[in-house]
């Protein structure tokens, strides 16, 4: 068979391919393929929808307060001072052997802070005991004397009587009692003003250490080894007048001026609280002392002195502060309700039941809720379910639900 035969073969019918065309064929196929598709594609969308995170604004759950908190009525700003300070010097002139103190130290009273040349002063106190020793030994002699010339004058009495003796010569053995009574009485004066030179050499002695006033913390050393200190300043710029400051930090107190026109709202013993410039988020509690009753002419203002009720090593001198002056404190009327505040939007309605979300990590969980009756401006109290310090979602969209996804709008 040739080519032309074999083409012959394969050529086919145009009445068969309509038939064939007309047939089943593979149309119903095609379409089941897309159906298939299109239901793939909308569970895929719906999955994706589903968690798919939505964007919340929450607000943090708070314990409620009793209500006798004070309200500040007016505010001042000031610094912390002490009452109680000293810069700590030497009562006699002299040259510091020893400087024992460094700035920051805790020192107690009668520590001994510093030394000073003490051998003129321990020279003259030998001196004065060796002077006081003398005049009481010569105390001693005439003390003896007297005894003896008491008893001859009682032995010149008897003999005088019975007229062995001339009465002159009892006499003269009286005089010279008196004689010598006077003179143990000038020595006892003079031992006694031995003794007090040698007590003057001793104070001049103790002099020469120099010691804490009270007990506190060094807040400058002004002075080194070698140096010449003296109380009166002697030598001008060469001398120094003290060894350095101490400053009893259990006297720190807030100096504030207030306003002459808002002075008659501050009143001695009234509740206060100090805020340190350094601490801002540190609140003390203070009262006020005193108003010290004088008025600064050229700033219109009246200072006001306010105790720290809590000592604190971070409050130092001259620290600035901003104190604010509280009404009084009334007492509570009733127990604090048990329960947490949260904003009145964060309760919506599911299912027929009041329900806020909590988030919880990065989703959110829903918690049903029995909200108290009692109003609380525009906060409602839940009394269980949430703690304080919950983070809940305020107006929560209608697709919210339990286990949603959840992202915290930016403010």
């Amino acid at each position: 068979m040739d080519n032309a035969e074999l083409l012959k073969e394969l050529r086919i019918d145009r009445h068969q391919r309509d038939d064939h065309d007309r047939g089943p064929g593979r149309w119903p196929w095609i379409i089941g393929g897309v159906i298939v598709l299109l239901l793939l594609f909308g569970g895929a969308g719906w999955l994706l929808s589903g968690h798919r995170a939505v964007a919340v604004q929450t607000a943090t759950a708070s314990a409620p307060s009793s209500g006798s908190e004070a309200g500040a009525v007016l505010q001042a700003t000031g610094y912390v001072t002490a009452r109680r300070q000293a810069t700590v010097s030497a009562q006699i002139t002299g040259t510091l052997t020893a400087v024992l103190i460094e700035e920051g130290d805790h020192v107690t009273k009668d520590q001994v802070l510093a030394r000073l040349d003490d051998s003129g002063y321990k020279a003259n106190l030998e001196a004065a005991l060796a002077q006081a020793e003398s005049a009481h030994a010569l105390v001693a002699q005439y003390q003896a004397q007297l005894a003896q010339g008491e008893h001859d004058a009682a032995r010149q009495q008897t003999l005088a009587a019975k007229g062995l003796v001339s009465a002159q010569s009892a006499e003269q053995a009286r005089t010279q009692v008196d004689t010598l009574r006077a003179q143990l009485g000038a020595q006892q004066k003079q031992a006694k003003s031995a003794d007090a030179q040698a007590a003057v050499a001793q104070v001049n002695f103790d002099y020469t250490v120099v010691r804490a006033p009270f007990t506190g913390v060094v807040t400058t050393k002004d002075a080194q080894v070698g140096e010449i200190i003296s109380p009166l300043s002697a030598g001008g710029g060469f001398t120094r007048t003290g060894v350095g400051t101490i400053v009893d930090m259990d006297s720190l107190e807030v100096d504030v001026d207030v306003n002459e026109a808002y002075i008659g709202r501050v009143k001695p013993g009234m509740p206060a609280e100090a805020v340190l410039d350094a601490y801002p988020d540190w609140k003390i509690p203070a009262h006020v002392v005193a108003i010290v009753p004088t008025a600064d002419r050229g700033k219109a203002t009246i200072k006001v002195r306010v105790a720290l009720e809590k000592k604190d090593a971070r409050v130092v001198p001259d620290m600035g502060a901003r104190v604010s002056f509280l009404e009084e404190k009334t007492e509570a009327t009733a127990q604090v309700p048990l329960g947490v505040l949260v904003p009145a939007t964060a309760i919506v309605q599911r299912d027929g039941h009041s329900v806020v979300f909590v988030v919880d990590g990065n989703a959110v969980r829903q918690r049903t809720v029995n909200p108290a009756t009692q109003p609380y401006g525009e906060l409602r109290l839940l009394p269980a379910v949430v703690k304080s310090g919950d983070s809940v979602v305020v107006s929560p969209p209608a697709e919210l639900h339990d286990g949603s996804a959840v992202q915290m709008k930016k403010p």
